[in-house]
């Protein structure tokens, strides 16, 4: 082959990177846009006002997710091909030297002025393959942290009101810890799980398969340091401190506070900081009102990030602001060595 051939050669293989060039910007722009649809998507999932809806956007993330992926390895197989075309245009340059040697000295200088231009044109066509590759890199680091997951607390709300004892108002309890974990900042990374009419047996059952970071117990307790639970016939069922206290050393792994929102129950949050980081119990009975202003004061304060000793207090002061004269029963009780302004458990 002359060296007018190779020369060709390589400038069709030039073309070619050229075409693999726009296609491949072509499928980094896609990404840009389905990285903003994510990042769209992940928005709405914050703001989801129900577990379906957040589920949905979940998904539309996996889905532009895989879209990312297949664009993604078509950019490096392009990559791949641009590869090997640079590398036979350096072959078909090498020959077109020697080719051009033959041909004279002024074939050469031109040849090797047209070389000069050549490989400023390459280092453009490099530059630009750079700046696309920080651009996936910027990009992969987006999606990263995008998908990265939130780090999630449990609150299990364990409800026990025996059909022959005083009946208490524990599903409004319920219903207003859950409104205000709702209208907390935070209010993404908390879940609230309940169960109700709760029977010994089921303690066990609803730890292992909750995984809580927060036990929390209503209903009654007594003043020999017993929490009142259900019997199958829906009767009074005392169970003691040790019992509890056995329980909570067995899932300690999980569980960062325990929450006794029970009568006379100081002596089990007292025994269970042991085991546990916290607890909150109470050194007397407590009413109904003051059992629901405190727990879902306390809740709020924690789902906006605020450490144990703070929510604490803010759910005190809650008991006050309503004129409920009971901001001396709850006590709290922290682990030996640890600091309730230290604990907190809903990381932003």
């Amino acid at each position: 082959m002359s060296s007018d051939q190779y020369r060709r050669s390589a400038l069709q293989k030039q073309n070619e990177i050229v075409a693999i060039q726009k296609k491949k910007a072509a499928e980094i722009k896609r990404i840009l846009d389905i990285n903003s649809r994510i990042l769209s998507v992940q928005e709405a999932a914050r703001k989801a006002s129900s577990v379906s809806a957040f589920e949905s956007r979940l998904r539309d993330i996996a889905r532009y997710q895989r879209d990312v992926a297949s664009s993604e390895k078509k950019v490096a197989d392009f990559e791949k091909n641009i590869g090997q075309l640079q590398a036979r245009i350096a072959e078909d340059q090498r020959r077109q030297a020697d080719e051009e040697q033959r041909e004279g000295k002024r074939r050469i200088q031109d040849e090797s002025n047209r070389m000069r231009q050549q490989t400023q044109h390459m280092a453009a066509v490099d530059s630009t393959l750079r700046h696309h590759s920080a651009l996936h890199r910027r990009t992969e680091h987006a999606i990263a942290k995008l998908l990265q997951p939130l780090e999630r607390i449990v609150v299990l709300f364990l409800a026990s009101n025996p059909i022959d004892q005083q009946q208490l108002r524990l599903d409004e309890e319920a219903r207003s810890i859950g409104q205000m974990i709702r209208g907390s900042k935070h209010r993404d990374v908390v879940k609230l799980e309940t169960r109700w009419a709760l029977q010994s047996s089921d303690l066990l059952q609803a730890l292992n398969e909750c995984q809580p970071t927060i036990v929390h117990f209503s209903g009654h307790g007594s003043d020999q340091d017993e929490i009142i639970f259900q019997s199958p016939s829906g009767q009074a069922k005392s169970v003691s401190k040790e019992a509890i206290v056995q329980v909570m050393k067995t899932v300690a792994e999980n569980i960062r506070l325990v929450f006794f929102n029970t009568c006379y129950s100081h002596g089990q949050a007292e025994a269970v900081v042991e085991h546990i980081e916290a607890a909150i119990g109470m050194n007397t009975s407590i009413g109904d009102e003051a059992a629901r202003v405190f727990s879902s004061n306390f809740y709020s304060a924690i789902g906006f990030g605020l450490s144990v000793r703070k929510a604490f207090d803010q759910a005190r002061a809650a008991l006050m602001l309503e004129g409920i004269p009971e901001h001396d029963t709850p006590i709290l009780f922290v682990q030996a060595g640890l600091d309730a302004d230290e604990i907190v458990l809903v990381t932003p």
